[in-house]
């Protein structure tokens, strides 16, 4: 018998739409991925050049456990120069990606009971991290309408003496939408601890993103080289915290994980110093499958009311087809071959949405919006039912 923790914790449904895809390519069938959130790009020349180097210059033990000195003080070099915040190296956690470094944030922040705020719909994973260390996620919900950005009323109206943080995610997985300066600025004056998952910084084709430290000196950061670097194997994040919370969590640290990968380390110091140039290429083409990519969603009848401009997903409202985003996610698979993720994934007040991802080349786009064109054309509906 597994312990309540872990029986607890839900499935990862897009990992689910995934498997059976696999499953189905297995038996030949071909299928466009569009449900994963992972670049398609390769990971760029000069930051596998300095992994490579970093192994021949014998960069294979361990290291300081809050990450090698020289990459935390890149971190909050690139803070300061892109966000004009100041940064200490001593507030910086570096871990193997970021799951492992919010995993030991929520270890230091939160007691049993205690809430943390987070948006519906939201990264699918928030909640488990939450619930394993004992907390209670407290879902406020966004919506459609309004750009899926939190309302700082509808969070205030959810905190309690139990609350211990607010939990922001700027551009945002699912939705791609960014929050406004104006609204971090209020869910600031609401909560001593906002957390603030910066994951997607970077990927903005129209406005601009904003730190949580911008605003607060007293807030956390979540981010790491997965997304903007096109680094997801080679597992590399990192925590800014207030400094009186570093020591705690250095020693959890050192007692579950020791420290990050010693070459990964000297691997993001060269894409933070070098890869600018290479990002920029990979930001242009983004920007180019989304715009196609929300033409042609919207040509299929879907509704975007606001168009995201970050990240590299677009959620969709395809409740016109159907209310139950499992099963016609898991139709969409089986009948066009096109993989997607089913809104539920994300918090119930994503029921009835799609998230489609356009981190794959635009000819996968291209013919994945075609397929799901015939499958529209020859649809005869989903009759609801709960998840499998």
């Amino acid at each position: 018998m597994t312990t309540e923790r872990i029986r607890g914790i839900t499935s990862f449904i897009v990992m689910d739409v995934l498997e059976k895809a696999h499953e189905m390519e297995r038996r030949g069938v071909n299928i466009v991925h569009l449900e994963v959130g992972e670049p398609d790009f390769d990971t760029p020349a000069c930051i596998k050049a300095a992994a490579c180097q970093a192994l021949e210059n014998g960069h294979t033990h361990y290291t300081h456990s809050l990450g090698m000195l020289e990459l935390r003080e890149a971190i909050c070099e690139y803070y300061h120069d892109t966000y004009g915040v100041s940064v200490d190296p001593g507030q910086v956690v570096v871990g193997s990606g970021t799951s492992p470094v919010m995993f030991v944030l929520f270890a230091a922040l939160i007691e049993s009971g205690e809430e943390v705020i987070i948006s519906d719909p939201h990264y699918a994973c928030y909640p488990n991290f939450i619930k394993f260390m004992t907390g209670v996620p407290v879902n406020v919900p966004v919506y459609e309408e309004d750009g899926f950005q939190f309302r700082p009323e509808a969070i205030k109206k959810r905190i309690t003496d139990r609350t211990r943080g607010i939990f922001i995610n700027s551009p945002s997985n699912p939705t791609g939408n960014l929050l406004s300066a104006q609204r971090m600025k209020e869910i600031v004056d609401l909560c001593p601890h906002v957390i603030s998952d910066e994951i997607y910084h970077g990927l903005v084709y129209e406005g601009k993103e904003h730190s949580i430290l911008e605003f607060s000196d007293d807030a956390f950061v979540l981010n790491g080289f997965s997304k903007l670097y096109a680094m997801t194997g080679l597992r590399l994040g990192y925590l800014i915290a207030p400094q009186r919370f570093i020591r705690p969590i250095q020693k959890v640290m050192q007692n579950f994980f020791i420290s990050a990968n010693a070459m990964v380390q000297m691997a993001g110091i060269a894409a933070l110093k070098e890869a600018g140039p290479d990002v920029a290429k990979m930001k242009e083409t983004y920007n180019q499958r989304r715009k196609f990519m929300i033409r042609r969603l919207k040509e299929l009848g879907f509704g975007i009311t606001v168009e995201p401009t970050g990240a590299f997903y677009v959620f969709v409202n395809a409740k016109h087809l159907s209310q139950d985003s499992y099963r016609l996610a898991f139709d969409i698979l089986e009948k066009a071959h096109v993989g997607v993720t089913p809104g539920i994934d994300f918090g119930q007040n994503g029921e009835g949405y799609l998230r489609f991802s356009y981190a794959s080349s635009m000819e996968n786009i291209q013919e994945g919006m075609d397929r799901l064109e015939r499958y529209i054309d020859q649809y005869s509906g989903i009759e609801a039912a709960p998840p499998a």
